[in-house]
C-alpha cells in the first residue's frame, strides 16, 4: 500500500475565494471544532460527486500528512479529497486490507447488501475491496477495538 495518511478537517465553509494566478484553485474558509483553517482546493483535488462547494455547506477535506505545510495562520492545508458531509455521518479515507481493516486497525468494514460501492467515476464497482484507497460513509460504529462499521456507501479510488 503507498505510504499516505489522511488527515480530516471537518468543519462549515466561512469564505470560497481564488487563489494566487491560477483560476482552477480556490481558498476555503472552515470553521472546524478546533478553530479556523483554510483548504486549498485545486484541479488536483477529488471533489466527491464533484459537489460545488457553498458559504454554510458542512464538509470534510482530507490532505496528506506527509506534505509539507506553511507555517502560517490560518494553517492551510492542500485538500486531496473534500466532500459534502451529512449531519451525523463521518467521512473517513484509508487504505483497507483483505480483512476490511484499516492501516492503523482501528476500523473494521462490514458491507451489507444495502451498501452503495461505486468507483470514483460513480459507476458501480464488483471487484474487491481490499488493498485499495476507500471513502467510507457511516453513521454508527461499535465501541470494540477496531471498531466495526456498516457503511453507507463506498467510495473505491482505483
Amino acid at each position: 500500500m503507498p505510504n499516505f495518511s489522511f488527515v480530516p478537517l471537518e468543519g462549515t465553509i466561512q469564505n470560497i475565494r481564488p487563489f494566487g494566478d491560477e483560476c482552477c484553485s480556490s481558498l476555503v474558509t472552515l470553521q472546524t471544532s478546533e478553530g479556523t483553517v483554510t483548504v486549498v482546493v485545486s484541479s488536483d483535488t477529488y471533489v466527491i460527486s464533484e459537489v460545488r462547494l457553498r458559504r454554510g455547506m458542512t464538509v470534510a477535506a482530507f490532505y496528506d500528512a506527509q506534505v509539507p505545510v506553511p507555517l502560517i495562520y490560518p494553517p492551510q492545508y492542500r485538500a486531496v479529497i473534500l466532500g459534502r458531509k451529512q449531519p451525523n455521518e463521518t467521512i473517513t479515507v484509508d487504505y483497507f486490507d483483505e480483512t476490511l481493516t484499516n492501516n492503523d486497525n482501528t476500523l473494521k468494514l462490514n458491507v451489507s447488501p444495502a451498501t452503495d460501492i461505486v468507483g470514483s467515476n460513480g459507476q458501480p464497482f464488483r471487484c474487491s475491496l481490499a488493498d485499495r484507497l476507500l471513502i467510507v460513509y457511516y453513521t454508527n460504529s461499535t465501541k470494540s477495538i477496531p471498531a466495526q462499521i456498516v457503511p453507507r456507501k463506498i467510495i473505491v479510488m482505483c
